[in-house]
């Protein structure tokens, strides 16, 4: 089963959060429509403006904890490198291919750990 690392936001540079999940469709509406009241429901988190997938949800776990610790400005870049205009892709789910790829030194470094 593929896993998913995704961000959601309110506007551009706004409100961030990163999640995981192993139905990325299902997560996203579940956001937007505040099934769980919590983070999203309360900063309007509803787009979704960036995601990677993985081949698994271990592995899309993992890389959730190590987005997790990284900056802010990090993350911005990280979403403006696929979505330079932070549009919603929530409707481009299934035409975004952005599979993450580690690169030797990641794994080297741990942090895909």
């Amino acid at each position: 089963m593929s896993g998913f690392v995704y961000m959601m936001s309110d506007k551009p540079r706004g409100v961030i959060y990163t999640g995981v999940t192993s139905d990325l469709q299902a997560r996203v509406w579940e956001h937007r429509n505040a099934v769980q009241k919590g983070y999203t429901e309360k900063y309007k988190a509803k787009n979704l403006v960036w995601f990677e997938t993985h081949p698994n949800i271990v592995l899309a776990i993992q890389r959730e904890k190590s987005l997790k610790r990284y900056m802010r400005e990090w993350k911005i870049r990280l979403v403006e490198e696929l979505n330079p205009t932070w549009l919603d892709l929530f409707e481009r789910i299934h035409e975004v291919k952005n599979a993450y790829v580690p690169h030797e030194n990641t794994l080297a470094s741990g942090d895909y750990n």
